[in-house]
Order: C-alpha cells, then structure tokens, then sequence
C-alpha cells in the first residue's frame, strides 16, 4: 500500500486515549486559473481568499492501539446487543419490514443533510412518480443503502466508490467512480477554502487514507459498534469524494454492522438515532478529529439506543395496521389480496403495474386486489388518471411520517 504523502509525525498530537489529532498543512491557492475570469465577490471575500489555506492531515489509523474507556465501552456493547436483539426480532416476524426500515434509514440519513421529504413523496418517486427532488436523492440513497449491505462481505476502495456511484449516479454522474481530483471544504462559502469550518485533506492525499481506512476497516480486535463509529469519522474527516460523503459514510457504517455479523436481517435506523441531535452528532466528528474517539463511539451508541427504541415503535404500529387489514379484509391465504396486504407494507404506493410485477398475476387479478383493498379503506386514490392510475395506503404512510417526526425529536 502506497503513503508517500505520511502526516509529518514530529507535529503528531496525542489525545489522553493516545489517538492522534489531525495536523494541519499550508497549500496554495489560486483564486482563478491564468485566463479565467475572476470570481464574482467583494474585495473583502477576495482578500480573504488569497494566499495559502490549512488543509486537515489526519493520521493513519490501520495500526492504532483502540483504547477506549471502561464507560464507553460498557455502553457500547449494550448498544450493540440491543441492535442484534432487535434485529432477530425483526427477522422473524413474517412481514417485509426489511425494505420498510431500510428506507426510513435512507430517509433520515438523507435529512441529516438537510434533504427531508414525506414518506409519500419517497414511495410516489420509487414509481417515478413525485416532482419532489428530495424525494428522489432519498430513493438514490436507498440504492446506496443496498449497495453497502450487499457488498459488505468485501469492503474495500472499490465497494466504497459504488456506494457513492449508487448514491449519486443518476443525478451527478460527473462526481462518481473515482475519489476525488480537488480539494473540498466544508463551511465558509464557495470562493475559496479559507473561510471554511473544516478543510479535509488535500486531494493528493486521497488515496492512500483511504487504502488505510480500508485495512482499518478489515481488523478483528476492536469491538464491533466502536469498529464501525470509527471507521465512519475517519471516512468523513477524508471526505472523499466531491459530493455525497455524509450519505455514503453513513452506508459505509451499515456496512460495517452487517460485515461483523451485528445486524443480518435488517438496516436498524441509526441514522434516525442521530438526527435526534445532530449538533452533537457533527461536535462528534469533530471532537474525533481533535483525538478523541470515544466521542463519536458514544454518539452512535447513544443513536443505536433510539434507533432500537423508534424502529421498534414502527415495527409494532405495522404489525397493529397488517392485523387489522386482516380482519376487515379477509382474504384466502396466498390469494393476490392477501399477498397484497403484505406487499402495501413494504410499498405503501402502488400501481397496476407494480402490483402484478411484484406479486406475479395478470393485470385483471391486480386490479381486483387493489379493488379490494380500496373497498376495505386500505388503499385511496392517489390521482385521476385514466392510465398509470396511483393507490396509497395512508395508514402506512402515516406511521412512517410518525416514525420520521420521533426521530426528529430532540431529547433534552
């Protein structure tokens, strides 16, 4: 593995848990290439954007001793049964909720960054369907999910550029397969790097971090909830790509919990669990860039604990909705309409199409399921249309917006 570009270790900080601090290094700047038009700005914004900017140095990590306190991971490991325990929960109750939870994850992953959108608009644009851009950035976050999860047996650089790719390869193509060729930063304005609240390393540097987070990635002696918290700060402090690396980084923790074998069965909303406080999510990563690891370790234990407690509470409320379904629409066991009712649970919006891919039956039979289950109040009319007609089931939907206001809830 090639680090030519090694952080100068004569200025190497060492935090109490002897994890290092990122160094910082002086680059240049130029505010436009030689024949470029200057950018369009005040003299203060272009004096401020002159001369050399701080670009983060962050440590090699595939080697470091992990010391963490008896406290934290005491929680840790709590934290980590809970998610096993409610993954087999899950895994055995005869329901699609895999798809349902792994979608609320991609959700509120996507609106840590700010992209929210409803539970209906998200399922209207899987049948693209919904003139809401969030909606479909969410949906494209999905595919990352599953990206992550199913190349979690082999996580290395290229498993970690294809969850970017499924991330952002519909709506940004021209920022996928490869890291990134420029520097990025985050805060302060598009002009230059200055001003930002933290500049990841430079470009040069790219490669060979994340050759190191990937070794890093692949250890067997660290425990798995801190293994995975970890590895995720470290991913978002190389910020590796030009776009998409708080989603992708996300991804790339799901993908460390199912490749140590903590969750099998379903994609436990940690992300929900972080959205509660996502300042001290953020004050997280950056008290771990300080050399303090056991920040973002308790950050994610803590959202593991309302990820369990919230994933939970949707669990039960489907549960409660598919019972009823069952007693107000009786169906013959196995009949289009019975398998419909468990189908509208992982796809509370439908059409004819859908129906009788999903389900594998003519158009006629999908019709008269979804007559059913319309004349039974589960499904309403979502449009008028003549073709290409739109069922949504408003129960479900209304539980998956509930399951998306809790994890917005802060705890105080």
């Amino acid at each position: 593995m090639s680090r030519e570009l090694s952080p100068p270790e004569a200025s190497e900080e060492r935090s109490a848990s002897g994890w290092p601090a990122i160094t910082m290094e002086p680059r240049p700047w130029k505010i436009a290439e030689p024949g470029a038009p200057r950018p369009v700005a005040s003299r203060r914004q272009l004096r401020l954007a002159a001369g050399d900017y701080q670009a983060a140095v962050p440590p090699f990590i595939a080697d470091l001793s992990v010391l963490l306190s008896a406290e934290v991971l005491a929680a840790a490991d709590d934290a980590s049964a809970e998610l096993a325990r409610f993954d087999a929960e899950v895994g055995l109750i005869a329901a699609p909720f895999a798809s349902i939870l792994l979608r609320s994850e991609s959700a509120s992953s996507s609106e840590v960054e700010n992209l929210t959108s409803s539970a209906k608009q998200v399922a209207l644009a899987e049948l693209q369907a919904s003139t809401s851009g969030n909606a479909r950035l969410v949906v494209a976050n999905v595919r990352a999910m599953r990206a992550a999860l199913e190349l979690a047996d082999d996580i290395n650089e290229e498993a970690i550029i294809a969850m970017q790719q499924a991330l952002l390869g519909e709506s940004a193509p021209h920022v996928t397969g490869t890291f990134r060729t420029q520097q990025v930063w985050i805060g302060g304005g598009g002009i230059s790097p200055h001003t930002a609240s933290f500049v990841p390393p430079h470009h040069e540097r790219v490669p060979a971090l994340m050759a190191d987070l990937v070794d890093f990635s692949q250890r067997t002696d660290v425990p798995l909830l801190a293994h995975a918290a970890i590895t995720h700060a470290q991913f978002e402090t190389i910020h590796p790509f030009p776009d998409g690396n708080g989603r992708t980084g996300r991804a790339l923790l799901h993908s460390m919990l199912r490749h140590g074998g903590l969750t099998r069965n379903v994609t436990v909303p940690v992300s929900a669990g972080l959205l509660r406080d996502t300042e001290h999510y953020f004050a997280a990563l950056t008290a771990y860039r300080a050399g303090d690891p056991e920040a973002i370790v308790s950050a994610v234990t803590t959202a593991a604990f309302a990820a369990v407690d919230n994933g939970r509470r949707l669990v039960d409320e489907l549960n409660d909705i598919a019972t009823r379904w069952e007693a107000e629409i009786p169906s013959r066991r196995g009949s289009a309409a019975a398998r419909l009712r468990e189908l509208l649970l992982r796809h509370p919006v439908v059409n004819a199409r859908l129906v009788a891919q999903e389900l594998s039956v003519s158009d006629v039979a999908a019709g008269a399921a979804i007559d059913r289950m319309v004349g039974g109040g589960a499904l309403v009319k979502t449009n008028n249309y003549k073709r290409n007609r739109i069922w949504h089931a408003p129960d479900v939907l209304a539980a998956l917006d509930r399951f998306g206001a809790r994890a917005r809830r802060r705890v105080l």
